[in-house]
């Protein structure tokens, strides 16, 4: 007997409307002189009009910045009828935020908070499952003294996944739909390197997409994992935690392959070095700091460089996987360093923990 399937219009059409990533083109701009500037709006372009308001306010456009903490974690899941009102749970988000980027926690969309808000920025929440460590403080005493402390403010995703120890030389792939050329790829190479340098972790590029611990690639809008990018500004990247391995990037944007970028003179001009070296900490389990000097900072604004991991970034990212061998410490730029008010103490960074320690050594040899 023969048997005959019938496959209904309806069931093809869901098969064929299931989305699936949308690589994009992304613009490379090795001539920074070249860059366009942006001559519309961009993403949060319009939350400046909301300067001044506050708890008791309702405005237009608050429902808008109520879904951009939402994004980032500061508003919960249970909350998502948004209105325009200034209510309780805006003003928490927004003290929250402040807290987390060393602003004044006036719980008010003050010039300096919105100036900060429209900064571009990581995809990746600050805060996951409700959990802010951004600004909690890891103390770590010194034994010599009850009130010399070191505090770092990097953090980790929920329950601290990592790439196994039997996994630490991981590979990496490009979307081969991007079809990037090598001196783009060159970038990632030099990004991976500033972390490979400072832990036990190599990371070797291969042609094999499918089963690379890392895929990277430039995508554009909704591309298929939640996370849609939207267009100029805004967020320009994003990561998942070990051992997901995806790093994504929006296909958007203006980025700088080569120069200068502070000399580009427009005001879209993201540098792609930058983003990369972030969006790596985060696929090697980092989350975002409170530290401004630090890689792992959740923004940055066009027209800036900065490729060079902090003493935070070292010492969290050592957190996880140990140190480099070879790795001296000579390279990591400072972090702030902060007053412990609750001892007395001084909280400052590693790295002048162990200048104290070292004139302090030096003076015994000269006096002996």
């Amino acid at each position: 007997m023969n048997t005959h399937f019938f496959i209904s219009p309806l069931l093809l059409l869901l098969l064929f409307s299931i989305p699936t990533p949308t690589s994009s083109f992304p613009s490379f701009f090795p001539n920074i002189t070249n860059l366009p500037n942006i001559t519309f709006p961009t993403s949060w372009d319009s939350f400046k009009n909301l300067s001044g308001c506050q708890i008791g306010d309702k405005v237009d456009g608050l429902a808008k910045i109520k879904k951009y903490f939402h994004q980032f974690g500061y508003i919960p899941d249970s909350i998502n009828n948004f209105t325009d009102d200034f209510d309780d749970s805006l003003e928490l988000a927004l003290k929250t935020y402040q807290l987390n980027f060393n602003l004044n926690g006036t719980g008010i969309l003050d010039s300096s908070t919105l100036q900060q808000i429209v900064q571009p920025r990581c995809g990746v929440a600050d805060i996951i499952n409700g959990t802010s460590t951004m600004k909690s403080g890891t103390e770590m005493k010194n034994a010599n003294s009850v009130n010399l402390h070191s505090v770092a403010h990097f953090s980790f995703f929920p329950n601290r996944p990592r790439w196994p120890s039997w996994n630490q030389d991981l590979t990496y792939a490009f979307e081969p739909e991007n079809q990037l050329t090598d001196s783009v790829k060159a970038i990632f190479a030099r990004a991976f390197a500033k972390w490979s340098k400072v832990t036990p972790l190599t990371f070797n590029e291969t042609q094999n997409y499918n089963r690379a611990d890392i895929t990277i690639g430039f995508f554009a809008g909704n591309h298929g994992d939640g996370e849609p990018f939207d267009g100029v500004l805004g967020t320009l990247a994003h990561a998942f935690s070990p051992p997901d391995g995806r790093l994504h990037l929006d296909g958007a944007e203006s980025w700088v392959a080569d120069g200068d970028v502070s000399t580009s003179g427009s005001n879209g001009a993201i540098d792609l070095e930058s983003v990369a070296v972030h969006e790596i900490g985060h696929l090697l389990g980092l989350g975002h700091s409170s530290v401004q000097e630090a890689i792992m900072f959740p923004t940055i604004s066009t027209g800036i460089k900065k490729i060079e991991l902090a003493n935070d970034d070292v010492v969290g990212i050592q957190t996880l996987y140990g140190s480099n061998p070879n790795f001296n410490g000579s390279n990591a730029s400072p972090s702030n360093q902060e007053r412990d008010t609750n001892d007395g103490g001084v909280r400052s960074s590693v790295l002048g923990v162990c200048w104290v320690l070292g004139f302090f050594i030096g003076g015994l040899l000269l006096v002996l």
